[in-house]
């Protein structure tokens, strides 16, 4: 995590060479940001991460050799927590779901605004949450009904009914392993992962549960511990994964 004053250290990974190299001349001169490496594809983009060290990893979803996905994931057993952020053509990217679960930490379409492009790079670097509520429970709709298809249409993933798939309301959710692995945690645990399914924030739980925003953050951090997952996407999707 950067700090105030610090400019964001960045990696850009895409096998498309033209974009590639647009997002790189872009960023570079947008004000604290520094982009330290470039690669075309994931097995090279982890030897660049090793050997930059980036603040925040711009990743394609699709590249040859080694997929974003599979970039990723071995990221995380390497050990290496940079922030990832996958970049997509499409917002109903099939692999959109997979790459979260892997432990990316939210997905950018590569038509999005240099502007909001940037402020979603230094949020991560700020380890902020990125994705909003909408495309959460939209995230979360999806697992619940063990689907791996696209986010995009409608305001709300629906259980055909048109009521908004939650935690409380996915389908499946009681008895399932998912909520079996939830097991683990206390009922406090229990009741702020269920929040943090729904799409709040730190300050949004706290108010609710008439707590301090530190104790979410301690609540959180052990929540994270116990189911063994990274970031809070990965914990909404473990309360309604199938």
């Amino acid at each position: 995590m950067t700090t105030s004053g610090e400019a964001t250290r960045i990696a850009v990974i895409d096998d498309e060479a033209l974009l590639r190299k647009g997002l790189v001349l872009m960023l570079d001169g947008a004000e604290g940001i520094d982009v330290v490496g470039e690669a075309s594809n994931g097995k090279m983009a982890i030897e660049v991460i090793q050997r930059k060290r980036p603040d925040v990893v711009l990743m394609d979803i699709r590249m040859p050799v080694m997929t974003g996905i599979e970039a990723v994931a071995t990221l995380r057993e390497l050990g290496i927590d940079v922030p990832v952020i996958m970049l997509t053509a499409f917002d109903t990217d099939a692999f959109i779901l997979r790459s979260l679960e892997a432990g990316a930490v939210g997905f950018l379409l590569k038509t999005t605004a240099p502007e909001a492009l940037v402020r979603s790079v230094k949020a991560a670097a700020a380890g902020q949450q990125l994705l909003s509520a909408e495309v959460l429970s939209k995230l979360v709709g999806m697992a619940g009904h063990g689907r791996d298809g696209g986010i995009g249409g409608g305001s709300a993933a629906s259980d055909g009914g048109g009521e908004p798939v939650t935690a409380k309301t996915g389908a499946g959710f009681e008895g399932s392993p998912a909520a079996r692995r939830l097991d683990v945690l206390s009922p406090r645990e229990k009741e702020l992962a269920l929040l943090i399914a729904q799409g709040m924030g730190n300050a949004e739980i706290a108010e609710k549960l008439y707590i301090s925003i530190p104790t979410v953050k301690t609540h959180v951090a052990r929540i994270l511990e116990k189911l063994q997952v990274s970031n809070r996407v990965q914990i909404a999707i473990a309360v309604v994964r199938d």
